[in-house]
């Protein structure tokens, strides 16, 4: 199989998305406005609540067994060393480049996690496709395709949401909590204080009762900082409630029996939910080009910032990505599956997640910068993921 045949099998699944994304680019101009603003926001909403979870819910299902979960094992693995080395890179990033506090968690999280869903859900399925493809028959290719993708997605929203999320929200919030730490500790000491010098020995136990609630207090203010810098509740999004649903299905014999095949007797249930779910792709990738077009109006960050959350992701990932893989591989932790080595290698080659724009959304902080970022990220992008999956596909072949 020939450079110019892996380039071409390569190349298409990234033109159409680069066509959908034009596409909602041009929706979103001020004297079409289409897709302005508001809609998009709209639309945001929908696909978070409704279309993301059926998609996950329904491939999962669909796809999804307790043999298939046992045999990839190593992709949550996998996942969770692209944000691990994405963070450590994106910290040595901001030593070098030293930006505002308020692009700190911005930076970190653009560097730790890539978009590990709606893109491999698009790539993936559409490499096995094209004729230059080295991973077999197209329709069991396709069937595989679709499990990887939707367990990539899944665990990428459980991580995005449990991490990133709240890396942004603690830098976000940094100043205005240590204040509220500064002002909790100067109205708790001179209680302690007072207590620390018992005027007479009746007043033991009455003194002793007095620290010992004093701090009871300091522990739950603790605890209270904690737990709003920290929201849980966040880990528990709709796409990660759909991908526990269609696990629960995959897997439960029964469930899967009711609902899943032509003669399911509720196969309507997963059909309906499934044609819910096929909206998705088209529909974020549009709000992702209307996102975009934000960032031609520029903001004031360094492109230096910029250039280096593009090397991270672009460069210097995709090197430790072929590194763990082929160290998984020689190790025997990974099966031989060409198309199954290909999707743990480009877990590591992908843009920042679109995500992170809603997160930035959502504190006020950075969100003109992030519209920069994930316009030069994902415009080099076409490039990138080009060559990259040339080459990851000549890897494997």
């Amino acid at each position: 199989m020939g450079f110019v045949d892996l380039l071409s099998a390569a190349s298409m699944p990234v033109l159409k998305v680069l066509i959908i994304t034009a596409l909602g680019s041009f929706l979103a101009m001020h004297h079409i406005d289409i897709l302005g603003q508001t809609t998009r926001k709209q639309l945001n909403n929908i696909v978070f609540f409704v279309f993301n979870p059926a998609l996950v819910a329904t491939n999962l299902a669909t796809t999804i067994t307790y043999e298939s979960i046992v045999s990839m094992w190593f992709m949550p693995v996998n996942i969770l060393a692209t944000f691990i080395i994405g963070s450590a890179l994106g910290w040595m990033l901001i030593v070098i480049a030293t930006p505002p506090q308020h692009l700190k968690g911005l930076i970190l999280g653009a560097c730790a996690a890539g978009n590990l869903g709606n893109l491999p859900l698009i790539i993936i399925p559409a490499v096995c496709k094209e004729e230059g493809s080295p991973f077999g028959d197209p329709d069991v290719c396709h069937h595989y395709a679709m499990a990887y993708a939707s367990l990539s997605l899944a665990i990428g929203a459980v991580f995005l949401w449990a991490y990133v999320y709240n890396l942004v929200r603690v830098f976000s919030a940094q100043d205005s909590g240590n204040i509220a730490v500064a002002n909790e500790t100067g109205t708790v000491q001179p209680e302690l204080t007072q207590t620390l010098l018992p005027s007479s020995p009746s007043s033991n136990s009455i003194t002793m009762k007095q620290k010992g609630k004093a701090m009871l207090d300091v522990m739950k203010q603790h605890l209270g900082n904690f737990s709003k810098r920290i929201n849980l509740k966040l880990v528990f999004a709709p796409s990660t409630i759909g991908a526990i649903v269609g696990f629960v299905v995959g897997t439960i014999g029964p469930l899967r029996r009711l609902l899943i095949g032509t003669t399911a007797p509720l196969r309507v249930i997963q059909d309906s939910a499934s044609l819910v779910g096929d909206a998705a792709i088209p529909t974020v990738t549009l709000i992702v080009g209307g996102n975009l077009l934000r960032g031609l109006k520029g903001s004031g960050i360094s492109l230096r910032i910029v250039f280096g959350i593009v090397a991270v992701r672009y460069l210097l990932l995709p090197v430790f990505g072929i590194l763990i893989v082929k160290g998984a591989l020689y190790l025997g932790l990974v099966p031989a599956d060409p198309l199954y080595i290909f999707v743990l290698l480009l877990q590591f080659a992908l843009p920042p997640a679109m995500n992170i724009g809603t997160i930035t959304q959502l504190f006020g902080a950075g969100e003109s910068e992030c519209s920069v970022i994930m316009l030069w990220a994902y415009g080099l992008a076409s490039i990138s993921l080009t060559l990259w999956s040339t080459f990851f596909m000549w890897l494997v072949a």
